[in-house]
């Protein structure tokens, strides 16, 4: 049945469950005067019952929310590979991790900086777990130093590797500058604190444009985007798609169920 039934079964009750399905049969279920005369019936009990229109339109949303979230996780079950393994991508933990948590994020988005103590605290205790970070200034364009701050926190990752990184990761939200207030400085401090040397540091838009292209396979519309996931053999009852914010306890019980538990 589709959604439009579905809905359409919401609103009239129940019992026109069995006249529907007929008539998703290819032989025509009801007369034109039929269908007009239920048209009808439909129309005054929701001048009636206003409320099933909000009821309906609650309910359809929730089915949209589950196929999407449906075709998320299939998304990131087919990109297993990019989101774990991708040796440009800043990672954080042991390299045999048997799980890896994902975060698509924006130095300059607002959600991203409520979310980073919350990561922050994950990463000190969950030792055995390995963290992605994915690089995806989707405000460069409002904002320069978006990109400014996502290329530094590539180079300093190359250059560097993970513990300057994270400690640049995190220098760069301690600031608590975002939507538009992050600044040059804000930037040039953080690194310096991991004594990043910008002279050598190399061209890191070529990773920027693949964590993008992965972004949008993946369907994600914003940031942060969080994905918990075993780093081999993810499946959809053991991966974790947080499309936006998520509590400690949230990504804890994500990576529990991830390594099987």
């Amino acid at each position: 049945m589709s959604v439009r039934q579905q809905l359409l079964a919401i609103t009239l009750g129940a019992a026109l469950l069995p006249m529907l399905a007929v008539a998703a049969d290819s032989t025509p279920a009801f007369t034109p005067e039929q269908e007009a005369r239920i048209g009808q019936i439909a129309s005054d009990y929701l001048v009636a019952h206003p409320e099933v229109l909000l009821q309906a339109s609650q309910k359809l949303q929730q089915l949209q929310e589950q196929q999407q979230m449906g075709a998320m996780t299939e998304a990131v079950i087919q990109n297993q590979a990019a989101l774990v393994n991708d040796k440009n991508t800043p990672t954080y933990g042991p390299a045999n991790a048997k799980v890896a948590v994902v975060e698509f994020f924006d130095y300059q988005c607002i959600y991203c900086s409520r979310l980073a103590p919350v990561m922050e605290q994950v990463v000190k205790e969950s030792p055995t777990t390995r963290f992605v970070f994915k690089e995806w200034p989707i405000f460069g364009d409002r904002w320069e130093n978006s990109l400014v701050a996502a290329q530094t926190g590539l180079q300093v990752y190359q250059q560097k590797g993970a513990e300057a990184y994270l400690t640049y990761h995190n220098g760069i939200y301690a600031t608590g500058h975002n939507e538009g207030k992050l600044t040059q400085d804000d930037i040039t401090q953080a690194a310096k604190k991991v004594k990043f040397d910008a002279s050598k540091a190399t061209d890191t838009q070529p990773v920027l444009v693949e964590i993008n292209k992965l972004a949008q396979q993946i369907g994600l519309s914003g940031t942060p985007g969080l994905i918990v996931l075993p780093t081999s053999g993810a499946n959809a009852q053991n991966t974790t798609v947080f499309p936006g914010l998520a509590s400690k306890q949230a990504i804890e019980a994500a990576i529990k169920k991830a390594a099987g538990g």
